[in-house]
């Protein structure tokens, strides 16, 4: 077992959960309208979709072809929902399932 692909994911985790458990439960009700903390509870979404992806796109950053196609059919997948749906939730589960089928039938 490699400790420290375990310690990351384990980190990426912790701040995946934080960024979406801690900003529901804040009291927005008492924010000021535009307010810098209102501004911040409105990023953490695309935040924590940006880490996931920045996560996902480290290890596939090698010379091995084969390596990025699971990578890239995710992506696709994700951008494709998106743009059909506007669905977050949709785009993220699309992309998560394809990438791991295709990880899944290429190995």
């Amino acid at each position: 077992m490699n400790w420290d692909l375990l310690a990351v994911a384990l980190l990426a985790g912790v701040a995946n959960w934080a960024f979406r458990v801690l900003p529901t439960m804040a009291r927005t009700d008492r924010l000021a309208p535009g307010g810098r903390l209102e501004r911040f509870l409105a990023a953490t979404g695309p935040a924590a979709i940006a880490t996931l992806f920045v996560a996902s796109v480290l290890p596939a950053v090698t010379i091995d072809v084969a390596g990025l196609l699971p990578f890239a059919i995710g992506t696709l997948a994700v951008c494709a929902v998106w743009v059909a749906r506007r669905s977050v939730v949709g785009a993220t589960l699309a992309g998560a399932v394809l990438h791991g089928v295709s990880v899944w039938a290429l190995g």
